[in-house]
């Protein structure tokens, strides 16, 4: 049956930035389709756990900081020690820092570029040698942006980051397909999450964004859950390097 072809039972899922927002919606959803789920992020991911542990579902947190990659070896090891293997891996942790173009700090694009680029490279590349270890395939999932279409305004180095992760996405589906390995990603649109707090309290702005947004609303975390499932299953096993908007229409518009 093709609904089959969705449930995660018996995988594994490791999610970056799975203390709030999208990340934390991304965990629920994985685990209700049956996947163990490994969180990651710098503070604690306690909701998340609740979220998850109150339907029964499994949750392993792993406190790491993505601003090097020093983490990222502990972070295959801890979700093997604990569940055996990983099957998925969302990359989902990033940051935004809005300044000027003109004014904008070597410091803050460093840190952006770390975050959203230069760690989820090397997580995608630690996974993949897990995956082929195992020799079971597996599935990678980078959060990529409407700012991997498009250029924004002040934020030169999160556009900058996530045009990359478009990029990647493709590169590394063209290498690792041959493993049974997928790699695609999902472009969210305008969300309702920390990273959007500065654009939704500034009613101009925020309405300015509404007026384009088709679906006529800002999009939410639940927003993301069928997408991520998806992509993380059997369901979507011949696709590969592909990235999903899930926007609202904005990009249509």
């Amino acid at each position: 049956m093709i609904l089959d072809k969705f449930s995660l039972k018996g995988k594994t899922a490791v999610v970056t930035g799975a203390n709030t927002g999208l990340g934390q919606g991304m965990c629920v959803a994985l685990s209700q389709a049956g996947a163990a789920v490994a969180g990651v992020a710098r503070r604690s991911c306690e909701q998340t756990r609740l979220m998850i542990e109150e339907n029964g579902g499994e949750f392993l947190e792993i406190i790491a900081d993505l601003s090097s990659i020093e983490p990222i070896d502990r972070i295959v090891n801890e979700a093997v020690e604990k569940f055996g293997s990983v099957d998925i891996l969302v990359n989902n942790a990033g940051i935004i820092i809005r300044e000027d173009a003109i004014d904008y700090a070597e410091e803050s694009w460093d840190k952006v570029i770390m975050t959203n680029q230069k760690a989820v490279f090397f997580l995608c590349q630690a996974f993949a040698r897990q995956y082929i270890k195992q020799g079971s395939g597996g599935k990678i999932v980078n959060v990529a942006s409407m700012l991997s279409y498009q250029g924004g305004i002040r934020v030169p180095s999160y556009t900058a980051s996530k045009s990359a992760v478009l990029g990647l996405t493709r590169a590394l589906a063209n290498e690792w397909a041959s493993y049974g390995i997928n790699v695609n990603a999902i472009a969210p649109g305008y969300m309702a999450t920390n990273n959007t707090n500065q654009l939704r309290s500034d009613e101009q702005r925020s309405n300015e964004i509404l007026e384009r947004i088709p679906a006529g609303r800002w999009g939410t975390p639940e927003d993301m859950m069928g997408a991520v499932v998806f992509l993380c299953s059997e369901a979507s096993s011949y696709v590969n390097g592909f990235t999903v908007a899930v926007d609202g229409g904005w990009l249509a518009r």
